[in-house]
């Protein structure tokens, strides 16, 4: 049996990795098998993370990550997790290999997912032009015209960012009234680099290598006109992946994982949880990144506690024992 299973691999996965591994818990860490690294594999240039002042490419600081977190002793599994058994002092995690491992802690960090609008050239030209982070993305934006969809909070949050940078934002909206707050509205309302366009759904995002505009769709009439623009920001909302827990775990209103506070420390004693699966404010990689630590520190405080009550050692020391 092991001391750590960490599941997930983004900044907060690996991150909590780097230090469990360092405390030298042997972590096993299930990557997945397809999406290795999280969001920032589907990021381009990243030039917010601390330490890169040139910027890095999101895929190379995650492989900067795996590769620091191997050098201390992690193992990474290329594998997924099919279900969890969470409830006893032992914890099992099925994998999709059908294989299952046993730990005595696991922290739970699989992130989030951006809503899509599943429209041809989304995701061709995701990271050119296409983006879900006004705050990852809006610098590359200076001086071009540029478009925000959606109705709520968000949406309004990052239009009212993005004219920093942008000449010209343009909000696209299904309806002829917002979701937003009142406040936050008025704010977007105010803004004269922002323009309003309502009834409307994008039906196609132009462009071969990069974004050149998009086919937008009237929801009252159906009929179809193009708009030029040089970048598209999608906010309409994310969905932290949860599956695995429910019904095991308890969650927050927003519907990500409930912790103890600043702590990482779920519902059930011995599973910690980290990063975008418990946040439903902020999603930055440096943000989750903190996160994966705090769960690493939470972990290996738990475990600690363990062997000071007296439980059972890992299974290697019981066969020395032996």
């Amino acid at each position: 049996m092991r001391q750590l299973i960490i599941i997930g691999s983004g900044p907060a996965g690996f991150t909590a990795a780097i230090y469990a591994a360092r405390a030298n818990l042997q972590p096993l860490v299930i990557a997945s098998s397809v999406e290795v690294g999280g969001e920032l594999m589907n990021t381009t240039e990243v030039e917010n993370f601390p330490g890169f002042p040139e910027g890095v490419m999101g895929p190379d600081l995650m492989q900067k990550m795996q590769e620091q977190a191997e050098k201390f002793g992690a193992e990474i599994r290329y594998d997924d997790v099919t279900e969890l058994d969470l409830a006893g002092a032992v914890k099992k995690v099925t994998l999709g290999s059908g294989g299952v491992e046993e730990a005595e802690a696991v922290v739970f960090a699989t992130g989030s997912a951006y809503r899509k609008l599943n429209v041809l050239g989304e995701d061709r030209l995701s990271g050119h032009g296409v983006s879900w982070c006004a705050t990852c993305d809006g610098f590359f934006f200076r001086e071009k015209e540029i478009a925000v969809v959606g109705g709520g909070d968000s949406a309004m949050e990052e239009a009212t960012f993005l004219t920093k940078f942008a000449s010209k934002v343009y909000v696209i909206h299904r309806r002829d009234s917002l979701k937003a707050s009142k406040i936050m509205q008025d704010r977007a309302r105010a803004n004269d680099k922002i323009e309003f366009v309502w009834n409307a759904e994008i039906a196609e995002v132009l462009g071969e290598s990069e974004v050149e505009g998009v086919t937008l769709r009237d929801t009252v009439t159906g009929q179809t006109r193009d708009l030029a623009l040089q970048g598209l920001f999608i906010a309409i909302g994310n969905d932290p992946r949860t599956h695995l827990v429910h019904g095991q775990l308890d969650l927050a209103p927003e519907g990500t994982i409930a912790v103890d506070g600043r702590s990482s420390r779920t519902s059930i004693r011995g599973v910690f949880a980290a990063g975008d699966v418990i946040d439903p404010s902020y999603r930055q990689a440096v943000t989750a990144a903190a996160s994966g630590t705090v769960a690493a520190l939470d972990a290996e405080h738990y475990l600690a506690s363990l062997a000071d009550a007296g439980q059972p050692e890992p299974a290697e020391d019981q066969l020395v024992e032996a």
